[in-house]
């Protein structure tokens, strides 16, 4: 599936596993529930790990240490559960890559990136109908967010609106 991060395209380094065929990769992309089978392995890997959008974050958190990548499947656009798990795995210090999977639009592109998501990895249908420069272009669509952004740091209009009410300068 093609892999969109803000500079446009990304080739992933990560390949899929399942039942702990590792050997020989040095980036792995294993289901949660074969998280501690991976590791026990060992080896010098960058792990990273797959998670459905209902997952519970107290489920991942706290993140493992050799945890460098958290891949949150969307089923469908519609469902934005995964935006707050990611909000949620940043705001507990979660520092590696945070990779949306599956069918979401270049519309939800700058909101992704605003709860945290480094990257989204979209199917390649979809690559198709809406290319690179239409990701980008709605990366920078909006330049205000309600919440604070992940991305930048920057507060958000909510946060812009406590501000004024204290009266202090923005």
């Amino acid at each position: 599936m093609p892999l969109r991060n803000i500079s446009g395209e990304a080739i992933d380094p990560y390949q899929r596993v399942a039942g702990g065929d590792i050997a020989g990769r040095s980036h792995v992309l294993v289901p949660l529930a074969e998280l501690d089978a991976v590791r026990a392995v060992g080896g010098n890997r960058l792990i990273g790990i797959e998670v459905a959008n209902t997952t519970k974050p107290g489920t991942v958190l706290p993140v493992p240490d050799h945890v460098a990548l958290i891949a949150i499947v969307f089923p469908s656009f519609s469902d934005g559960r995964g935006f707050s798990l990611a909000k949620c795995l940043r705001n507990a210090g979660f520092t590696g890559i945070l990779r949306a999977v599956g069918p979401l639009i270049a519309d939800q592109f700058g909101y992704a990136l605003a709860c945290g998501f480094d990257e989204v990895d979209i199917p390649a249908e979809l690559a198709a109908r809406q290319p690179v420069e239409i990701w980008l272009a709605a990366a920078q669509a909006y330049r205000l967010t309600y919440q604070a952004s992940h991305q930048t740091g920057a507060p958000g209009i909510l946060d812009r609106r406590r501000m004024a009410r204290a009266g202090a300068c923005l």
